[in-house]
């Protein structure tokens, strides 16, 4: 037996996974499978997502990285890659986790058993695998892989020039459990599996893949050069995404030693094909499509949405920024360009990101719709729902039971092959639950959710390559991206540089968007190109910067008279005790009339709502036609309210009026009201607030045209009321209180927005009062005005409010210049600030100092997607006087917490998930500071319930008291609502 021979047979005894879940032995399968096995698992699966799931602009990005611009070499050198990326678990202090790590007694006799026959086989294993030297396998991947594909270094052992392509593909593959690693970690590592003890083997192992896949090894070296910073972050993608699809053993069978290799890649080539079918893996095939078809029920597309369209460009990325008022078609005009560009370039899919969660949840629904559509007949894509409660809506489970429907690859994996279609003459969206795992739901084909997966994704939180890489596929749309604070507009134009960088595509939506912003994001995405870009001096609200950095503006200007003209009238108010607003609403509306109430904090909202009810039945008013919605609200009471509000005010069919309006209602609401829900109000009323977001929460009134005809004549004019607080000199309170200031009287609004932009808000709409004291503007003809009064250059001459801006002014620049700073600290960039060229790989280096993107990370650098206080997430359940827990108050539906999984009675792990986020809510940080503080949540009791481990758990009564955690510190309200005693 020949030298390779005799370590074949010893390679084959390396462990790679073994039975934890014991799907293997319910199929009657070994207890283990052998590393090699796995790593051709991943390369087959690896060239499958080659085939069918990476769009053209990522495959020529990696052709050009790992094959010196050829495609077919690039494909064998990126799977074998792939392949070795769990190299060094060929070690000691991996192998010797089975019989010395945290198992069972069962499972570490199995082990024994492993390591005799392992031993015998001639598995260079040491001595004491107990006190191996310990480092993670991957990084010891990092360490071994460049000296076996042709690196002859001093830091591989030779005499020669360092092979940087390979040592950055090494470190790459380092990063396959969610973060690059610095060169320490790195060298740390090389003591763990030494050249002496494992390198031979590592050899064998490298060369039977090579073998397999039919590359000559000699020739990787040639071609490896990964320096574009998206290649990095394409390669990456797929390294995360093979890896994780060959190791669900729902399509990947564990391996016998003694099978052949051969036999063991035939069946990983027809294992990967199924899994990659199966999850839907694969690119958006979008067909040509009419308006006409696309939306049947307005055939034809307005003036301004068929001006977008013709500059839609012919071939090529582009970078889309469309701006116009609520209501115009900006969202029928985006998705149409998806689809366009998605022809035009082969992307994968969409993702839709919009600022809130109750956004993504609205939204859900319509790209759902517009799936039916587009998709050919009988055409199934999985479509996720992505943020942090996705599983509490019904969205998502109805989705889910669709997929069900069409076989179901965690419980039938022929149906899910076989039966992955249907028969009606529209497509089909559907989301299988392998998407609802951490990280995996931008992976689907299409996607809508907040806009934090964006931020997220040029920060090194945990997996970050992984969220960018999926969005590198897509078409990217951000809705509303006027209403984002500087540091996250800061981060979205770090991940517009690495889209442009990495060929995706994106459209941006705005009602109000400042021209600063407007000005970063064209800049960004130049930046990304590495061009500069003409700009044809063009005018119109939509702009379309090309793959060449080409700017061209069109659409109809603010005077053509096919531009939609909007009246926003706002009275300036002086506020008044809560009790006399109410009472004056609840007469004005008394005999007709939809009115909202938006509060720019959750107590106010709550104090205005109270007195309403107070004083609802004296007036005639009945209890159901007042109601309250805010974020302090369980989403299993908030979900059902949004839904029951869209029902009620949302648009009716086919353009005409809402059978289901009533003819009054009074809701009192926060911030959510104008980012999420398409309602119309006859009249609303609102705190002080930036013009504009005074713009976006008019968009809310008067906002389907079907109703004006039947609207009661005192709010048969648009009209938005806001409220200020009168301070000294007749000016606006808009600080909040400093006593070393000598300011006991403030507002804590000014917490919430800047307190220069409330001034500033204040004082362009008082200085463009009518003669009858109503300050009117029109948009899109106002708009830049407005803004640019606002967030452009402070007033000179503002009089007796000059004082007053100019102190504020000082501070909002103090506090822009900070969210400036946070976010270069977060932050990656694809090409270095001065000399634009391409980063480092170890300049990507991520880890302990970020965390996992929601939690740990080192204070201040920390990946967060947004600043403003941190909160807690707490779970809320009923304690009925019989002791039994339930998730209502009246006890009617008995909570579920034993232990559930997946793998076991998927239906049960559902409906678990979807209660307990349903139950859920985010405490505010604050509330554990002060007078009324909370106690830590440390001294708060534990539950033996195995599904209420490692949650932070209140217990209330029926009425509200809470019982365990910060006992009689917190009351809970199905309608008004969490507060602090």
């Amino acid at each position: 037996m020949g030298r390779f021979e005799q370590l074949l047979r010893a390679v084959v005894f390396a462990w790679g996974k073994t039975d934890l879940n014991g799907d293997s032995a319910r199929r009657g399968g070994p207890a283990w499978t052998p590393l090699l096995a796995h790593l051709l698992d991943v390369a087959a699966t690896a060239g499958v997502l080659w085939d069918r799931h990476l769009p053209p602009h990522i495959r020529q990005r990696l052709a050009q990285a790992f094959g010196a611009g050829n495609e077919t070499t690039a494909r064998q050198v990126v799977m074998l890659l792939a392949a070795l990326h769990d190299l060094g678990k060929a070690s000691d202090c991996f192998l010797g986790q089975w019989q010395h790590g945290r198992t069972s007694l069962q499972s570490k006799q199995l082990a024994k058993a492993w390591e005799e026959q392992a031993r015998t086989a001639g598995l260079p294993l040491g001595e004491d695998l107990a006190h191996a030297f310990y480092a993670r396998h991957e990084h010891i991947t990092a360490v071994a892989l460049p000296r076996l594909l042709g690196c002859t270094c001093p830091e591989c052992g030779g005499t020669g020039e360092r092979h940087a392509g390979l040592h950055d593909a090494a470190v790459l593959l380092g990063a396959h459990h969610g973060h690059i690693p610095n060169p320490e970690t790195v060298e740390r590592a090389r003591g763990a599996a030494p050249v002496a003890q494992w390198g031979d083997l590592h050899a064998a192992i490298v060369q039977t893949v090579a073998d397999a896949i039919e590359i000559e090894l000699g020739t990787v070296a040639q071609v490896v050069e990964p320096v574009r910073p998206s290649a990095r972050v394409a390669f990456l993608y797929l390294v995360y995404l093979a890896d994780w699809v060959a190791s669900d053993t729902e399509f990947f069978r564990f391996r016998l030693p003694t099978t052949p290799v051969k036999n063991w890649w035939q069946a990983a080539n027809q294992e990967a094909d199924q899994a990659v079918q199966a999850r839907r893996l694969t690119r958006w095939q979008a067909r040509p499509m009419t308006w006409h078809e696309m939306w049947p029920d307005t055939p034809e597309p307005r003036t301004f949405q068929a001006d977008g369209m013709r500059l839609a460009p012919a071939e090529g990325q582009a970078m889309i920024i469309v701006e116009s008022d609520t209501g115009s078609g900006k969202t029928r005009l985006a998705l149409w360009m998806a689809h366009h560009l998605a022809r035009t370039c082969g992307y994968s899919g969409l993702y839709m990101a919009l600022p809130t969660r109750a956004a993504g949840n609205q939204v859900g629904q319509e790209l759902r719709k517009f799936l039916q559509t587009v998709l050919a007949p009988g055409e199934v894509r999985d479509m996720a729902l992505v943020h942090g409660t996705a599983q509490a809506t019904d969205l998502v489970h109805e989705l889910v039971d669709a997929h069900q429907t069409h076989g179901d690859a965690l419980t039938d994996l022929s149906s899910a092959v076989e039966t992955a279609t249907c028969t009606d003459a529209s497509g089909l969206a559907v989301l299988d639950p392998w998407y609802l795992r951490r990280c995996l739901a931008l992976v689907a084909g299409f996607g809508v959710g907040t806009v934090d997966q964006i931020a997220l994704a040029p920060q090194g939180s945990r997996h970050w390559a992984l969220r960018l890489g999926a969005l590198m596929c897509k078409v990217v749309i951000i809705d509303e991206a006027h209403a984002y604070e500087l540091f996250q507009q800061n981060l979205l134009s770090a991940a517009v540089e690495w889209l442009a960088e990495g060929g995706a595509s994106l459209v941006i939506l705005s009602a109000t968007l400042p021209r600063t912003i407007r000005d970063e994001l064209t800049a960004a995405w130049r930046r990304g190109l590495r061009v500069t870009g003409d700009d044809d001096a063009s005018q119109g609200p939509i702009t379309v910067i090309d793959q060449n950095g080409r700017l061209r503006r069109g659409g109809p200007l603010p005077q053509h008279p096919a531009t939609p003209k909007l009246l926003t009238a706002i009275q300036l108010k002086q506020d008044v005790d809560d009790e006399t607003l109410v009472a004056a609403l609840l007469d004005q509306a008394g005999n007709g009339g939809c009115v909202v109430v938006r509060s720019t904090r959750v107590d106010p909202c709550r104090s205005r709502y109270r007195h309403a009810v107070k004083l609802a039945q004296e007036r005639g008013w009945r209890p159901d036609e007042i109601l309250i919605l805010h974020g302090m609200l369980l989403p299993r009471h908030r979900l059902p309210l949004e839904a029951r509000l869209a029902s009620m005010l949302g648009p009716g069919p086919q353009g005409q009026r809402n059978p289901d309006r009533p003819n009054r209602l009074l809701v009192f609401a926060t911030g959510v009201i104008e980012q999420s829900l398409d309602l119309d109000f006859d009249h609303g009323v609102t705190d002080l607030c930036p013009i504009d977001v005074a713009v976006q929460f008019r968009g809310r009134i008067h906002r389907h045209t079907a109703n004006n005809p039947h609207r009661p004549p005192w709010c048969r004019t648009a009209r938005l009321t806001m409220l200020w607080q009168p301070g000294p000199h007749g000016l606006p309170v808009v600080e909040p209180p400093d006593f070393k200031a000598g300011r006991p009287i403030g507002t804590y609004d000014g917490l919430v927005y800047a307190p220069y932009v409330l001034a500033a808000t204040w004082h362009i709409l008082t200085q463009r009062r009518d003669v009858d004291g109503i300050t009117r503007l029109q948009t899109p003809r106002d708009s830049e005005w407005a803004l640019e009064s606002v967030y452009g250059e402070p007033s000179q001459d503002a009089g007796a409010a000059q004082t007053l801006l100019d102190r504020t002014h000082a501070s909002y620049l103090e506090a822009l210049a900070d969210e400036a700073r946070q976010a270069e600290e977060r932050l990656f960039l694809p090409y270095t600030r001065r000399r634009r060229t391409p980063v480092d790989t170890y300049d990507l280096a991520s880890g302990t100092n970020q965390g996992d993107g929601d939690n740990g990370g080192i204070a201040g650098i920390a990946a967060v997607s947004r600043l403003g206080e941190e909160s807690v997430d707490c779970l809320i359940l009923y304690q009925q006087p019989d002791r039994t827990i339930t998730y209502d108050h009246q006890g009617l539906l008995k909570a579920d917490l034993g232990q559930r999984s997946p793998s076991r009675n998927l239906t049960a792990y559902r409906r678990q998930q979807k209660d307990l986020l349903a139950n859920t809510i985010a405490i505010p940080a604050r509330w554990w500071n002060g007078r009324r503080s909370l106690p830590p949540t440390t001294d708060w009791p534990t539950h033996p319930q195995p599904a209420l481990r490692n949650k932070h758990v209140i217990l209330i009564t029926p009425e509200g008291t809470c019982l365990s955690g910060p006992v009689g510190r917190l009351r809970y309200d199905q309608t008004t609502g969490l507060e602090r005693m």
